[in-house]
């Protein structure tokens, strides 16, 4: 049977199957992992509160939970996602009753109870929350037993990870710029939209042009090394996702990040047969499920599951594995805080398969107070491995305060005729 005649209920059992074999070094009695919680549940740990923080910052609001413990240890997790803050702050709380009174250090079977007794389960808002708080338990079982969560993954594949940041700007002298600037300080790959309407109003031909003009200024600004990565956000029509990504070849970027819309695999598989540039997808994916059809049937070159979206750090670690087994490269996606690039940090630590990791910037001044100066670390274009026990990093409190919520919306941009369109 070849690989493209396999229907879903096939996609889900080699997904299963792949994710048990290549996660049984990990969750096994003998496992990294086991060893730390039978060393944990010597601290006989309770959850005790569920604490949420939504905090604005320019312009975005972020959506943090604290997990407290009867013996002190408090849990960080994030659960921030685009124009639903206070929405997905309701559906963390609304784990409060079912985990109080519970061993925080049961990773495995609190995601499955959350994730499956509900009945209604995934989408953005529901596995938002659940990632927020399964990465607070991590948290926690880290600082319980003196280790960074990686160590509890199964140890370190690499010794750094390579790293990129975003760049932008609006006509090709302006993208030119801003990329020189990042190559400049240090980092040796970014990403951009390229594709975008003048105004918010879209001309489809017209906007293809512009933004393969923006291209080409940036690969003359950067020279043929540094990595250009580009993110179409799902914006284009089919007709200009094969226009834009047929005129990018000869510019070599590293991937085209969502191409297409999440709804129908096989319009990726369409963009795939037009094209021969790295196809990447995955920040509006959900747990093992929404990438094992897509790993199967070789859509895409690079997967991107979001740690604060698809559930969390072990679910990242599965998505990983099951790229891995179909020689799929982990990128994974990460506009959020240093929460969010730390605990993307422990997962590539020890993903073989992984490539690179976003980070939007290096933390501002306000984020550095918002964690107490901890964070991620960052060299020449790559982070270190996180050294902290847990996640390493912790949330003031106060600090946070100073920035509540602001409602935020999107930008909604139209067709010429007023259509709505795709964003």
């Amino acid at each position: 049977m070849s690989i493209r005649q396999l229907n879903r209920r096939d996609f889900l059992h080699c997904a299963a199957a792949t994710a048990t074999a290549g996660m049984s070094g990990l969750v096994g009695p003998d496992s990294p992992l086991a060893a730390a919680q039978e060393k944990a549940r010597g601290e006989k740990l309770k959850v005790t509160d569920l604490k949420t923080f939504v905090v604005n910052a320019g312009g975005k609001n972020y959506v943090y939970v604290k997990v407290m413990t009867n013996r002190g240890l408090v849990g960080l997790g994030e659960g921030s996602i685009t124009s639903k803050a206070k929405t997905v702050e309701q559906a963390i709380l609304e784990h409060k009753r079912y985990l109080v009174g519970q061993d925080p250090t049961d990773i495995e079977m609190h995601w499955q109870a959350m994730y499956r007794w509900p009945r209604w389960r995934g989408g953005p808002i529901l596995n938002s929350a659940i990632s927020a708080v399964e990465i607070a338990l991590w948290d926690i079982l880290g600082q319980a037993v003196g280790q960074p969560v990686w160590k509890m993954l199964g140890g370190r594949a690499r010794r750094k990870m390579q790293m990129y940041v975003h760049a932008g700007g609006t006509t090709p002298a302006d993208y030119a710029r801003n990329w020189a600037k990042a190559k400049d300080e240090g980092w040796t790959a970014a990403k951009g939209g390229f594709l975008r309407p003048r105004g918010l109003v879209v001309d489809p031909s017209r906007d293809v042009r512009d933004a393969l003009a923006r291209l080409k200024a940036v690969r003359e600004a950067v020279g043929p090394d540094f990595r250009i990565l580009i993110d179409l956000h799902g914006f284009p029509t089919p007709p200009m996702a094969v226009e834009f990504c047929a005129g990018a070849e000869p510019y070599h970027p590293y991937f085209v990040e969502e191409a297409t819309q999440i709804e129908d695999v096989d319009e990726l598989a369409h963009l795939r047969s037009k094209t021969r540039v790295p196809l990447a997808t995955g920040e509006r994916l959900f747990t093992k499920y929404g990438f094992a059809p897509i790993c199967a049937r070789h859509l895409v070159d690079y997967v991107q599951p979001d740690v604060v979206h698809c559930g969390g750090i072990l679910e990242l670690k599965k998505i990983a594995t099951i790229a891995e087994a179909y020689r799929i490269q982990l990128a994974p996606h990460n506009p959020q805080s240093s929460v969010s690039t730390l605990a993307s940090l422990h997962v590539d630590t020890t993903a073989p398969n992984f490539a690179i990791q976003e980070i939007s910037r290096p933390p501002t001044q306000f984020f550095q107070d918002l964690f107490r100066g901890a964070g991620p670390v960052f060299k020449d274009g790559y982070a270190l491995v996180p050294d902290k026990p847990g996640l390493g990093a912790t949330l003031d409190e106060k600090v946070a305060a100073k920035r509540p919520y602001v409602p935020a919306n999107r930008p909604r941009m139209r067709f010429a005729d007023g259509a709505v369109t795709d964003h």
